[in-house]
């Protein structure tokens, strides 16, 4: 951690130099940074999540938040030396919250998607995604062939205002889709035959075969699409997303980006710790 910590003094310290104007004053931070400036006035840093898509974000049985995000998102907040605030909500609030100021940054499981970022600014990514189904066994074996599921038949489920949702509206527009507002409720819609097939990332849909192992659970072997995960934070604060951008540099440099992924995907003991 010693280590992490001078790597990351001497990236700022570089961006601060590399900040400067040619006259040798530097810029009014007011002016350039108002995110940093709310952040480092109230001493908190407020991120916007879900909590509840594993193994990014999730809440524990005692209410706590743990996953890869949780971990970068107290490194982050150590690193600016103020607390860390969680503030949980569904999928489809978290944008509106981030324009809003509600929050300071977005860390949860967002896909760096063109329409996205004609909104706000993305800086990553810090995890590669993709596409996949979580269905049960018996529904691949009735469906023999994928486009099967491209049925007035089929029932497919998806995130509302995900990737996934857009994902099913191209490549599947003759499924009956319904949204759910969260991970959990998808899932259970799958579970209870109300759904043929849940749409989201992979990562979740490995995770969810091993979290429900009774009820016939799987998912595909490979991701139907490349979608880089990022931080979504407000337009028009560069100094901000030069300072996201040293901090993951330094993140994957040291290690530790490394290291936070591999505890969560290489390894399933938290999963004890979900309820």
């Amino acid at each position: 951690m010693k280590t992490l910590r001078l790597a990351w003094i001497l990236a700022l310290a570089l961006s601060v130099v590399s900040g400067c104007t040619t006259t040798g004053k530097t810029a009014d931070r007011s002016s350039v940074s108002p995110v940093i400036d709310r952040i480092q006035q109230r001493g908190e840093l407020i991120v916007g999540t879900t909590g509840d898509m594993p193994p990014l974000n999730m809440t524990t049985k005692k209410g706590g938040l743990i996953g890869i995000e949780p971990e970068l998102a107290n490194a982050m907040a150590s690193a600016m030396e103020v607390k860390l605030t969680f503030r949980t909500m569904r999928f489809h609030e978290l944008l509106p919250a981030l324009k809003a100021g509600k929050v300071d940054m977005i860390l949860s499981s967002m896909t760096m998607s063109g329409r996205r970022n004609l909104e706000v600014v993305f800086v990553g990514p810090y995890f590669i995604s993709g596409k996949s189904m979580l269905t049960k066994l018996k529904t691949l074996a009735f469906m023999q062939n994928p486009s099967q599921f491209n049925s007035p038949k089929t029932t497919l489920v998806a995130l509302k205002g995900s990737t996934g949702q857009e994902f099913v509206g191209k490549s599947a527009p003759h499924a009956k889709l319904i949204t759910a507002d969260d991970y959990t409720a998808a899932i259970k819609m799958v579970i209870g035959d109300k759904a043929h097939a849940f749409v989201a990332d992979y990562p979740i849909c490995a995770v969810s075969v091993f979290r429900y192992p009774n009820q016939q659970l799987t998912t595909l072997t490979q991701p139907l699409t490349f979608e880089p995960i990022g931080i979504a934070i407000q337009a028009g604060d560069p100094l901000l997303m030069n300072w996201l951008q040293n901090f993951l540099i330094t993140m994957q440099g040291s290690g530790e980006l490394d290291a936070i992924r591999k505890r969560y995907m290489n390894d399933a003991s938290w999963l004890k710790e979900l309820p």
